[in-house]
């Protein structure tokens, strides 16, 4: 069982993994620097160990011990027991969900073994939000999703906000980084992937249509602001909108993730 371990300093060393977690690019540099993550919340905690990644410690208040207990019960990493003032002085906000874990990354995966088997993939050029990113692994996962790729601006999937967002969708989704941006594209076709971006390019047909008859589908979306590179947009074998009511020409990147998500799920 995780040795519990009381802590009533906000100043020990042993809670630096926990400190300062608003602060993003400050995160940033300490999570690549020790390849940890964080989880939060009691979902998500058990999700990320049911996936197999291996803690480093638990932060958590007294109120919440017994009923993660069975958490606790199968790993000697500490668990730092702290007043809820105190989680809230390190972390910097308040730790409502009751648990914060912090965990090890793992190599990602090759593009190879995150397509094996995969029929439906999303595909994200420059999405910086981590919160879009987390609620698209979401989305890809409830509409039956095989995987997802990363350009290599993308927020990290692994940031607290992208895995509490998503609730740890990204614990259970194949998911890696492409190793390059401009032959993206061109790359999956190679592999039999049909490449479907949405975009609002005056080629672009329904989001129905674009999908029908598909086998493999990757379904390509773009950055918040400017959508996809035209780069992007230019290589994807189809180009496909969601049709709209007059006026109004485009959702936010994660609503229309889970529009064109539905609609591939069912072709």
């Amino acid at each position: 069982m995780a040795e519990l371990v009381a802590i009533d300093d906000p100043a020990d060393p042993r809670l630096a993994d926990y400190r300062d977690l608003r602060d993003v690019e400050l995160r940033k540099h300490l999570e690549a620097e020790h390849g940890l993550f964080l989880a939060e919340g009691e979902k998500v905690v058990r999700r990320a160990l049911e996936a197999g990644y291996a803690p480093r410690s638990f932060l958590m208040a007294p109120r919440w011990l017994d009923g993660l207990a069975d958490v606790l019960d199968p790993t000697d990493a500490p668990c730092y027991v702290v007043s809820e003032q105190l989680a809230e002085e390190v972390t910097g906000f308040h730790v409502h969900r009751g648990a914060l874990a912090s965990l090890h990354r793992r190599p990602l995966p090759t593009v190879d073994e995150v397509l094996t088997g995969a029929r439906s993939v999303l595909v994200l050029e420059d999405i910086v939000d981590h919160t879009n990113v987390g609620a698209i692994f979401r989305c890809g996962a409830a509409l039956g999703f095989d995987a997802v790729l990363l350009a290599p601006r993308c927020a990290d999937p692994l940031y607290r906000r992208s895995v509490k967002v998503g609730m740890g969708a990204v614990f259970s989704t194949p998911w890696t980084r492409l190793p390059g941006w401009a032959d993206a594209l061109p790359s999956l076709s190679e592999r039999g992937f049909t490449t479907v971006a949405l975009t609002l390019a005056p080629d672009a047909v329904p989001i129905e249509e674009a999908v029908a008859g598909i086998d493999q589908v990757a379904l390509v979306l773009g950055s918040e602001g400017h959508g996809l590179s035209r780069r992007w947009e230019e290589s994807a074998d189809r180009r496909a909108v969601i049709p709209m009511a007059a006026g109004i020409d485009s959702l936010n990147v994660a609503a229309a993730t889970a529009v064109a998500c539905y609609v591939a799920s069912r072709r």
